[in-house]
């Protein structure tokens, strides 16, 4: 009734008396409750009352904040979105919900904060964000770390004293400055029990260069979406501080675009591990940029095991579509743990084959190989590719977020950086070794 004090209540039919929650049921629970809240105007408190059985208020807070995030940062006057304008307080009720319900909801907050920094730079235009922006946002990161974050940028003289001519050679064509981004997280108490490394593609804006797009070009700026989830957990790590794990989180950011020092088909760059590469097609330069920085992962940090994210096929979206990311690793405990982490954040990933016979695919006339195989099974190629940059018994995952890092609806999902925070966490727990 306009213009009344009146409650109103929203009711949600959640299944049969007894049933247990899962993460997805909280999801669901928050999602709706958000969008009353932003649909009903007026609103300035809000009480979830939670049935028995419904454990996971983290999940809770996280879907709620994720739910009301809106980018206002391009929009003026009444095209800006504001969700839940009015609202000003949210309080849970639920009695058996554990002993630590405020540190679970400001667990959820906390998730909520990464993947909104990760929409926000999938959803930034290249003239707003470019690799130098991207360095920027990696120090804020490590500003408001409480101490726990070290954040180091390698120019592109850095990166020439290491050797990176594979990441090197795609930043030819950029406008700006390569820039290697490395934070390093570790626990206050000093006690680690693995080290670990998360790479990210950090392509700001990606024209297929001299084999330029035809189509798709103004999606390219979600081309940085692997960095941003890293990215992204970098920041929830920061904040949540779990105990027993070094994480160090890699960018080479930079852009492939076009100009009279770009490279071209027929190019040979050599990687920082020393192999030699023959640029067949210039489009597939992600996993250039990724080359390096797996070595440096591998060589320079010295990381126990390593987890990359990247938006680096569209095969990979044939076969899986947009809601699910590839995974591709020969280590059985590693799939696991990334199974395990997909399961529990909802960021749905999908075990795929790493057909070691395809590689006959990269083999090269000149060079020790090529940078893409042909058009049939590309997304495995693309991962036997990142191979040849990381030791062979060190256990690594590839994982493809080309397809659900991005929704036409919606624009940037913040895919991967609940799946990469719940992995690093885990790491330091010695019960999962």
């Amino acid at each position: 009734i306009p213009g009344s004090n009146s409650k109103r209540y929203v009711l949600l039919g959640l299944g049969k008396e007894g049933k247990d929650f899962e993460d997805k049921d909280m999801t669901k629970i928050a999602e709706a409750i958000a969008s009353e809240c932003n649909n009903q105007k007026k609103v300035s408190n809000c009480t979830i009352l939670l049935p028995k059985g419904a454990e996971s208020l983290s999940e809770l807070s996280c879907a709620f904040y994720n739910a009301l995030y809106a980018d206002n940062r391009y929009r003026t006057g009444d095209k800006q979105k504001i969700m839940a304008e009015d609202l000003t307080t949210v309080t849970i009720v639920a009695d058996d919900a554990g002993a630590d319900k405020e540190e679970a909801i400001a667990t959820g907050k906390k998730l909520a904060m990464g993947m909104s920094l990760t929409k926000d730079i999938v959803n930034a235009p290249h003239n707003v964000l470019n690799s130098l922006g991207l360095a920027n946002v990696a120090r804020e990161i490590a500003e408001h770390s409480n101490g726990t974050i070290k954040c180091t940028i390698l120019d592109k003289k850095e990166c020439e004293k290491r050797n990176m001519g594979s990441f090197l050679g795609v930043a030819r064509g950029s406008e700006t400055e390569p820039q290697f981004i490395h934070l390093t997280y570790k626990p206050k108490s000093g006690e680690i029990n693995k080290k670990v490394g998360i790479v990210g593609k950090g392509l700001l804006f990606d024209t297929g260069g001299y084999n330029i797009k035809t189509a798709g070009m103004e999606l390219m700026k979600f081309d940085c979406g692997g960095s941003a989830a890293v990215l992204g957990a970098a920041r929830a790590i920061g904040e949540l501080a779990p105990e027993g794990v070094e994480a160090h989180f890699l960018v080479a950011a930079c852009e492939n675009m076009i100009n009279d020092r770009a490279v071209v088909p027929s190019d040979v760059l050599t990687a920082s591990n020393g192999k030699t590469i023959e640029i067949i097609n210039t489009d597939a330069e992600g996993r250039l940029t990724l080359a390096d920085a797996l070595v440096y992962a591998d060589k320079e940090v010295g990381c126990e095991s390593i987890i990359e994210l990247s938006t680096l096929t569209g095969a990979c979206m044939v076969s899986l579509g947009v809601q699910i990311a590839g995974v591709w690793t020969s280590d059985d405990n590693l799939a696991k743990e990334l199974d395990t982490a997909s399961k529990v954040t909802g960021d749905k990933t999908w075990r795929m084959p790493l057909a070691k016979e395809y590689n006959d695919q990269l083999e090269s006339k000149i060079a020790d190989l090529t940078n893409c195989g042909t058009r049939y099974g590309g997304a495995i190629t693309a991962a036997l590719f990142l191979q040849h940059f990381v030791s062979d018994k060190k256990p690594f995952a590839h994982i493809d977020i080309a397809g659900p890092v991005w929704s036409d609806k919606i624009g940037a999902t913040g895919f991967g950086a609940k799946l990469v925070t719940e992995w690093v966490t885990r790491q330091g727990d010695k019960n999962d070794e």
